[in-house]
């Protein structure tokens, strides 16, 4: 068994728009007959509120109609409340919107990146990573994942390195198919992949992928070593 070390996000503001300015809406491209009303919220941790997003429209009637990363991540956030991405979710009621945030706030405590305990050689920390199985996909991510709404899905991701090897060996674990690659850098310098298939098949991926990670950090220099062919 590997040891995992949970790293929980934080919500660092969330507020609610009962109703929209007509002119903002229309510069943020919402539907005027279904978006009226809209929830804003930030948080250190980009990935888990892509999740928490697309997990709030299993719950009430809304849409994600903005979610986008800032560049470097939360250490370099531009204020105290900026953290790692801002996301938005709208529906036709005040009350829609309130439903879809508590929703939101509470799958925050379900999904995490995690890391392994203590420090590769040199002091340096361990690479965080998240590795999440989604049982049943709301409407944001099933759309981004090419499948229907309540189909299970893969999100994984980690550091550039870490993340096409451990995509490649989960990708060779398990029947899954490849749904979206994300290529490193991302806006927060990380990288990884959706993956579609039977809900046993994604977990063995994401264990796959979690190995991956660990194997990485035990031996991160590992092809550099010089073959037994040209040792002189």
């Amino acid at each position: 068994m590997i040891e995992l070390v949970d790293c929980w996000p934080v919500l660092l503001s969330c507020r609610q728009i009962d109703a929209v300015d007509a002119q903002l809406a229309s510069a943020m491209g919402l539907d005027a007959a279904r978006h009226k009303s809209a929830g804003l919220v930030t948080c250190d941790q980009d990935d888990s509120l892509y999740v928490a997003l697309d997990h709030c429209t299993k719950y009430a009637r809304v849409d994600v109609v903005f979610a986008k990363s800032f560049y470097a991540g939360s250490k370099h956030a531009s204020g105290p409340l900026s953290g790692e991405i801002l996301g938005v979710v709208a529906g036709e009621h005040p009350a829609e919107v309130e439903e879809a945030l508590v929703a939101l706030r509470e799958h925050l405590r379900v999904v995490r990146f995690q890391s392994f305990p203590g420090d590769l050689v040199g002091g340096h920390g361990q690479p965080a990573f998240l590795a999440h199985v989604i049982a049943e996909t709301g409407r944001y991510l099933a759309a981004q994942a090419s499948v229907a709404s309540g189909e299970p899905m893969a999100y994984l991701i980690a550091p550039p390195l870490e993340s096409v090897l451990a995509v490649d060996a989960a990708l060779k674990a398990a029947d899954v198919k490849l749904a979206k690659w994300i290529a490193p850098p991302s806006e927060t310098n990380y990288g990884g992949a959706f993956l579609t298939g039977a809900l046993p098949a994604l977990e063995a991926a994401r264990d796959a992928f979690v190995a991956a990670i660990h194997d990485v950090t035990r031996g991160p220099l590992a092809s550099a070593r010089r073959p037994d062919r040209m040792r002189r």
